[in-house]
């Protein structure tokens, strides 16, 4: 029997039994449809991250405080997490670093960053804002646009001046449609001036760019929290190429300014495009590994199902078998007819999990742009379609073998007889 008379028989075979088929193949659907989701949201994620990331332009190099390692000698690892979980702060990185960093041949300007969080009052409307203290240069490193008014300057900065400059969703918050320029908030029990209002920025993780106050870096630390320190720098470079050069001269300098003479005890963290990006994909494989190992899980009962119904369907149709082999039908023919059931069977149900899941992860995206106001990319990578059918293929294969093995053996007196 030919290939195409053997498919077309597999097809029939199934077609009399919709409903047993359709509930068969279910687990595959199940499962295919989970693999098509996992692939699609680790590109989702991965796409919003680096959109975040590539935000600030790909010729910068990062520099956060961290708590020292507590550990001695080399290989001393960092006790970063567990510190700040107990309200450890590191108040050594200061302005003076960053005035130092950008005496450096291959950096062009660098801004200084310092969060905090408050309420802003402007009339009746009173708001819980996050307020993000940063240096005049930080819309030249940070790509930020002005959508009215302007940032604050370098003088303002250095002057200590209370101006700020709302984020777009926070400027909507205080003021509606009314034009804010010149007008004055309530921060800290002190007015400020509004100066600028930046163009609409999305989100960075679940935290909205667009509910930040933007404010001098030294106004922040003077007037409203009191200290001197900063929590990172960013340095833009003139040349990407010497970014690793450069890591290493940025860190020369910070432990000469902290009086650092074992890396092990570093209280910053230096840290490259190239390194946040091979992290990102690093995180991003984990995940969607262990997602997928999760998934395999249906998957395999799903292939358990269709494993049973092929043995009952093998008994159902014994007597069927054995009129086959009676009229010259060979092991290699009955054995095949089955396993392209079975393996049609996962095939249908894997072009079912790609559609469904393909459809699901369109919604999924679509809900995190349209109701959560994430900039989610509906990306489906190729693999994850050659994953889907390979799986489809190999679980039918592999969970038809016996029952199609079983069927082969039958003797064609047996068969017949049991009629």
């Amino acid at each position: 029997m030919t290939i195409a008379a053997t498919i077309k028989m597999s097809l029939k075979n199934m077609r009399s039994n919709k409903v047993r088929t359709a509930l068969t193949g279910l687990g595959i659907v199940i499962g295919i449809s989970a693999v098509i989701i996992v692939f699609s949201a680790g590109e989702g994620i991965r796409s919003l991250v680096l959109g975040q990331v590539e935000s600030f332009g790909s010729n910068f190099i990062s520099i956060e405080t961290k708590v020292p390692s507590t550990k001695s000698g080399a290989g001393g690892e960092s006790q970063s997490g567990a510190a700040m979980a107990q309200g450890v702060q590191v108040t050594t990185l200061k302005l003076e670093d960053m005035d130092d960093i950008n005496k450096l041949p291959n950096v062009t300007i660098s801004y200084a960053g310092l969060q905090g969080q408050d309420q802003a009052s402007y009339g009746s409307e009173i708001k819980k804002v996050l307020l993000f203290g940063v240096s005049a240069t930080f819309p030249q490193i940070d790509n930020g646009e002005i959508d009215n008014g302007r940032f604050f300057t370098e003088d303002e900065d250095k002057s200590i001046s209370q101006v700020v400059v709302l984020g777009s969703k926070i400027k909507d918050k205080l003021f509606g449609d009314a034009d804010p320029i010149g007008k004055y908030i309530t921060l800290h029990r002190s007015k400020y001036r509004v100066v600028g209002v930046m163009k609409p920025r999305g989100s960075s993780g679940i935290i909205s760019l667009d509910d930040f106050v933007y404010l001098p870096v030294q106004t922040l630390q003077k007037k409203i929290m009191g200290i001197d320190h900063i929590l990172s720098i960013v340095a833009q470079l003139k040349d990407t190429s010497l970014e690793d050069e450069t890591a290493e001269d940025i860190k020369y300098v910070l432990r000469h300014n902290h009086d650092i003479t074992n890396p092990d005890k570093d209280d910053f963290r230096v840290t490259t495009m190239e390194e946040i990006m091979s992290t990102l994909d690093t995180i991003t494989g984990a995940l969607t590994l262990l997602l997928l190992a999760i998934v395999a899980i249906s998957l395999i009962v799903g292939g358990v199902g269709i494993l049973n119904i092929m043995y009952v369907a093998v008994t159902e149709r014994t007597a069927e078998i054995g009129l086959r082999k009676a009229v010259g039908a060979k092991y290699k023919d009955i054995m095949l007819q089955f396993l392209v059931e079975s393996t049609i069977l996962t095939l249908l149900g894997g072009i079912s999990g790609i559609i469904i899941g393909s459809a699901i992860s369109g919604l999924i995206a679509f809900a995190a742009n349209n109701i959560l106001g994430i900039s989610w990319d509906f990306i489906i990578p190729l693999r994850a379609f050659v994953v889907a059918i390979v799986f489809s293929l190999v679980f039918g294969i592999f969970f038809g073998v016996y029952p199609a093995r079983k069927a082969a053996k039958l003797d064609p007196i047996e068969a017949l007889r049991s009629e």
